[in-house]
């Protein structure tokens, strides 16, 4: 149930070959000229670029034997001549596969055959099957799940034959976690009795949703298994690591409406709710920035943009519109306003935001960056043939590097390998203003919440604006990945990329909302206990990123299995932590 393969074939070595690595063998026959061959190759991954040099092929010898990646499907092409690093489209190939579905520990025979005049590629060893883990870890999980229920029933039992303590209640047990608050059971009866739900009762959704996000977080940050659909895309699409970012940001502008009107209802002054809106701004960024000089902090090259460091930014300027700009009542009886007077409450905000938007697309639209085309959004590099391979990001990354210099910028983005673009910082100071719009889509479903407290209320706007933001983001991006006006794109937190995760934020708080507060089929355990100390787990895992026992490394770790456990192990030990600090009652919030 593993992706194991048997250590030697041919004599090759394939204990030696890292994860979604395969072998190639490039055979000359006999009758081929004696001119050196060279290969290039493509990935599927990088859109529109010219093939890459990776070997000569030595007449001297009639096989070579290289390491080729076999993540995504690749290109292969033979050239009788060395034309240079890239080889692009005018040149003529002795031959070429457009497509070669490569995989994990197989190994592959190209044979180049009589005067060069054709090529065959043909599969000596089968590769592994890579989604085997995931049976393998179901299992696991199963067992693990089972052994906790028979813990916990023998722990019943031993209780009820020995009169240690009155018998629990079934509902006590029934839940697979731990035994609710009285706080829990009073919420319970409460939703049985009534359909509504007050605007001050804590939704345990929230919470969960923010839990899921962290979780994930950890998980993607710990590499994910390995997947490549799980990583961060390299340049455009949308893949599991780009959704917990937005989430983020997301969940906090659900909250900051909650938060002010509770500061206002308490007659707080404005000045001081001000006071605590900045404080918690410069947290945020000063803690973002001690993170980013863990390996040491050199002024030199320290990066001064971060995830926190957008988090402060972007809570900061839309707490203050919401905070100056929000009206508590709808002045008018008309039926539509007052069915839609969570919108029109913000009818001032919106301009705001939409002002920022507007000028924002005005910018990377119209205003080109020196020596790029304008509306570039591309990763620069060799992207269309290197025909601009000093414009990575267009004029969001000049902006970035002509702001903070080319050193305090995020130096290993995936589009730097992969396209051998330049630095590029994904949490650059120019892409906070799309980012605001984030927060804002977000603080827009808290005064939902805030408006309407009947759960059917509640739920359909919760549809309709997943429905409507998604479609948004189709248009944007024409429906594709990498052929629309603005394509969804995490790196330059593009307009589209923001509609897309605020759609399915809102699509997954709209399920997380009715299975636990609305059904309460569920209680939220365990994401609940980590989305009450978020920041905790983002700081601590930051921290503690190489550690034992969050880390380990057995052996080569070149499987996916071992990955995907040493990943999966890290977020469920910090989900324990967090555990142990809701138990302890210890709750840390900026």
């Amino acid at each position: 149930m593993i992706e194991y393969t048997e250590r030697f074939f041919r004599g090759l070595d394939l204990w030696s070959l890292a994860v979604d690595e395969a072998f190639l063998n490039v055979t000359r026959s006999t009758s081929t000229n004696g001119n050196d061959y060279y290969l290039y190759t493509l990935s599927a991954e990088c859109d529109k670029c010219p093939y890459t040099k990776v070997q000569r092929i030595s007449a001297e010898k009639k096989h070579t034997v290289l390491k080729i990646d076999a993540t995504r499907p690749i290109g292969l092409r033979v050239l009788d001549r060395d034309v240079g690093k890239y080889s692009f489209d005018n040149d003529t190939a002795l031959c070429q596969f457009s497509n070669a579905q490569l995989g994990e520990f197989g190994v592959y025979d190209l044979s180049i055959a009589q005067d060069a005049g054709s090529c065959k590629l043909e599969t000596a060893k089968e590769p592994v099957n890579i989604y085997l883990p995931f049976v393998t870890i179901a299992i696991i999980a199963l067992i693990a799940f089972g052994i906790v229920r028979l813990a916990r029933y023998g722990l019943y039992r031993s209780r009820m034959g020995g009169f240690q303590q009155p018998p629990s209640r079934p509902e006590e047990d029934a839940g697979g976690g731990d035994a609710p608050t009285s706080a829990d059971e009073n919420d319970k009866q409460e939703t049985a009795t009534s359909a509504q739900v007050t605007p001050k009762k804590r939704l345990q959704s929230l919470d969960t949703f923010r839990g899921i996000a962290i979780m994930l977080m950890i998980f993607v940050n710990s590499g994910g298994g390995h997947y490549w659909w799980i990583e961060h895309a390299t340049w455009n699409g949308l893949h599991v690591a780009d959704l917990v970012f937005p989430w983020f940001l997301f969940i906090m502008g659900v909250c900051v409406p909650i938060s002010l009107r509770g500061q206002i209802n308490r007659n707080v002054p404005r000045r001081r709710i001000l006071s605590n809106i900045a404080v918690r701004s410069v947290k945020l960024f000063v803690i973002g920035l001690c993170l980013n000089s863990m390996n040491g902090p050199s002024m030199a090259n320290l990066r001064i943009f971060g995830v926190l460091q957008r988090f402060g930014i972007a809570y900061f300027v839309v707490s203050i519109v919401h905070l100056f700009c929000h009206e508590q009542t709808v002045p008018s009886q008309n039926r539509l306003l007052r069915a839609n007077e969570d919108i029109f409450r913000l009818k001032k905000q919106w301009l705001v935001i939409g002002l920022i938007t507007f000028i924002y697309l005005l910018v990377i639209v119209f205003l080109p960056a020196p020596g790029c085309p304008r509306a570039y959004f591309g990763p620069g590099g060799k992207h269309l043939l290197n025909a601009y391979p000093n414009c990575t990001g267009g004029i969001t990354g000049y902006v970035d590097r002509f702001t903070l210099g080319i050193a305090h910028l995020y130096q290993h983005p995936t589009a730097r390998y992969v396209y051998e673009a330049m630095p590029f910082d994904p949490e650059g100071p120019f892409g906070c203003l799309p980012t605001i719009l984030q927060v804002f889509l977000g603080l827009q479903c808290g005064c939902t919440i805030l408006a309407f407290t009947e759960h059917r209320q509640r739920i359909t706007r919760f549809a309709i604006w997943s429905v409507v933001l998604g479609l948004g983001a189709g248009i944007l991006c024409g429906f594709s990945k990498n052929d629309g006006w603005i394509p969804v794109n995490k790196n330059l937190w593009s307009v589209s990329y923001v509609l897309a995760t605020a759609s399915l934020a809102y699509l997954l708080l709209l399920i997380c909302y009715y299975v636990i507060d609305v059904k309460r089929t569920w209680s939220g355990r365990p994401f609940v206990y980590a989305g009450m100390n978020a920041i905790v787990l983002y700081v601590g895992h930051t921290v503690f990123h190489k550690m034992l026992p969050w880390h380990w490394r057995i052996g080569t770790m070149n499987t996916h299995l071992m990955l995907t456990l040493e990943a999966l192990w890290n977020a469920v030990l910090w989900n324990v932590i967090a555990l142990y600090l809701y138990k302890r009652k210890i709750f840390y919030n900026l």
